[in-house]
């Protein structure tokens, strides 16, 4: 990892006995003892940089990741909490990883609306709403408020950001028939 400072806390001590993680529809391996924060096991050992660090407390939000399609603070679960289970981050959403791949819905809405400033809370909007849309694909602005109530963000993009999950609802709906209603 050239040029990339590690983050290094908690439990990891890289010395782990191996365990295996179903990432983004992949399952990886990794040395990180099971006690690692899952989101040190994301971003260092999986190069997934989507979930970020913020407090390390999940309290704001942005090292957000969907386990089993449910909104989870990475950076206090243990990885080996979750090793039979599915876990999704940003990078994830997009279908037909790699060139020529397609951004989810909600990231594109996102994008659409402008709905970022300095993008450190993306990561945790971008999840929130994608859970949320999974459950409700027709949200009204109280129940888009809600589920975004605890991601937080401090520059004021709040406005933007409502839109954005607005819009992902519409462009979600457009695109389950060409998934076959998924």
């Amino acid at each position: 990892m050239r040029g990339r400072r590690r983050l290094r806390r908690g439990g990891r001590s890289g010395g782990g006995d191996g365990m295996k993680l179903k990432v983004n529809r992949q399952v990886r391996e990794t040395q990180a003892a099971a006690g690692t924060a899952l989101l040190y096991v994301l971003r260092n050992d999986f190069e997934l940089n989507g979930p970020k660090f913020g407090c390390g407390l999940g309290e704001c939000g942005a090292c957000t990741v969907l386990i089993d399609n449910v909104p989870a603070r990475s950076c206090v679960i243990p990885a080996g909490g979750v090793a039979d289970r599915d876990i999704v981050t940003l990078e994830g959403l997009a279908q037909g990883q790699g060139q020529g791949g397609r951004l989810h819905p909600v990231q594109q809405a996102f994008i659409d609306a402008q709905a970022a400033q300095c993008g450190y809370c993306l990561n945790g909007m971008v999840m929130a709403a994608k859970a949320l849309l999974d459950r409700n694909p027709a949200p009204d602005e109280s129940q888009i408020r809600e589920a975004l109530r605890y991601q937080l963000c401090r520059c004021g993009a709040h406005l933007e950001i409502l839109e954005a999950v607005r819009r992902a609802a519409v462009l979600c709906a457009a695109a389950a028939p060409e998934q076959g209603g998924a």
